[in-house]
């Protein structure tokens, strides 16, 4: 089936991204095997073809507006799902040692066979709630990275996903729509947490009227040993 990848390659180059023609096969694949795998699992709701290349490929390398890529090895996405935005970043920064980490098996089963029919390496996935894996010494502050676009507050969200924040890394939360409320109400959680708000990015998503909000927060010192709290808190009760 012949694709056009015309809005793929329009929004990338809206962020200084060039695919090659691997990677806009890679892209493809992705595609076909999140819409084959969808009809059996809830993945997403989006299966359009041009949808799911704006508002979840293109829409999970925006990133790049606000962060030099090249200069990040190590990343993690928190909450992955259907995989976004770690293996569009994994397919557009080769250079990226990924881990994608999620809660549900059976997400995990649909990403390992993605990773294993697009042939990437240098990714892997990993089971369990963002509240323990932070705990583990393999990756408490081991990345230069944490992303996520899960729907929960920053304040919520800044304690699931910063513990893995190494010093002077960044946590990257993609937003839908302005986010100025959040941030404003995450300001302790952030500084509690060891970080720093650097800037917030927003835009709209490439030849949209979509507000897009990435809200950059850069970790100047080490997560106290108590965060994240049990499974539920941060969401329950944030540090506000």
């Amino acid at each position: 089936m012949n694709y056009d990848l015309t809005i793929l390659e329009e929004g990338c180059k809206e962020y200084g991204i060039q695919l090659n023609e691997e990677q806009k096969k890679q892209f493809v694949q992705y595609y076909e095997l999140l819409v084959e795998w969808n009809k059996v699992m809830n993945l997403t709701g989006i299966t359009d073809f041009e949808e799911v290349l704006l508002k979840h490929f293109v829409d999970s390398l925006s990133i790049a507006k606000g962060l030099d890529m090249t200069k990040i090895s190590t990343c993690i996405d928190v909450g992955t799902g259907a995989g976004f935005p770690g293996i569009p970043l994994k397919i557009a920064f080769p250079h990226l040692q990924i881990t994608l980490l999620d809660s549900l098996n059976k997400r995990l089963n649909f990403l390992n066979e993605v990773i294993e029919k697009l042939g990437l390496s240098g990714i892997q996935t990993v089971h369990g709630r963002a509240e323990d894996a932070a705990r583990k010494a393999e990756h408490r502050e081991k990345y230069d990275l944490s992303v996520s676009r899960a729907v929960s507050r920053l304040a919520s969200l800044s304690e699931y996903c910063m513990p893995y924040v190494k010093a002077g890394g960044y946590f990257v939360s993609y937003k839908s729509g302005k986010a100025e409320e959040e941030v404003s109400e995450a300001k302790k959680a952030i500084s509690v947490l060891g970080g720093r708000l650097e800037k917030e990015v927003d835009f709209k998503l490439y030849q949209t009227d979509m507000d897009r909000t990435l809200v950059m927060i850069k970790k100047v010192k080490s997560t106290p040993k108590k965060y994240p709290r049990k499974a539920g808190t941060p969401t329950k009760e944030p540090i506000l």
